[in-house]
């Protein structure tokens, strides 16, 4: 079965626009699915990665450094970025803690960030967690059909490459 999705924008800070997907018929995007389970099953951990989506996109801007490396077949990366003691940390028990929640990311620039969804990372590998392997199966698919829809002018840059453009009917297929 080909799986259909088209472009939703999300927020757009100063130095970011944000972006997801809504695939098939869904009326939600992939990033908006990811806030109403984690708000109902780890608020605290949602919301560090909520402050560092903030963050990046209203004082940083999307710096490579900012995400961790999620690639598999494409360039996909996931928040929160590496390192307990980075601001804003997550806190657990009083203490910094790592903060073990996934969202999976593409990163086009530094200003433009497509946001997925993720889930609570419980083994080492992404690929060997039965929470987080399908949504970075799918991270990564996704992000390769974007990639290949730059390519072929599809999806298109505005001039000062801090926005993407593409027609009202746009659909991304997998």
């Amino acid at each position: 079965m080909n799986i259909f999705a088209h472009i939703k924008p999300i927020a757009r800070y100063s130095k970011v626009s944000y972006y997801s997907l809504v695939l098939n018929d869904n009326s939600v995007s992939l990033f908006e699915d990811f806030v109403a389970v984690q708000t109902e099953s780890n608020k605290s951990k949602l919301n560090h990665i909520l402050s560092w989506i903030k963050i990046i996109g209203i004082k940083y801007g999307a710096q490579p450094h900012h995400f961790r490396s999620e690639a598999a077949i494409a360039d996909t990366s996931a928040l929160p970025p590496k390192g307990v003691r980075r601001e804003p940390a997550y806190i657990e028990k009083g203490k910094k803690a790592n903060n073990m929640l996934r969202l999976y990311t593409f990163r086009l620039n530094e200003n433009v960030v497509f946001l997925f969804n993720g889930a609570l990372k419980t083994s080492r590998y992404a690929q060997d967690c039965p929470n987080v392997s399908p949504h970075f199966d799918l991270a990564n698919k996704l992000t390769a059909a974007i990639q290949a829809a730059l390519e072929e002018k599809e999806i298109r840059w505005i001039e000062d490459f801090t926005q993407i453009e593409f027609e009202q009917d746009f659909k991304l297929e997998l």
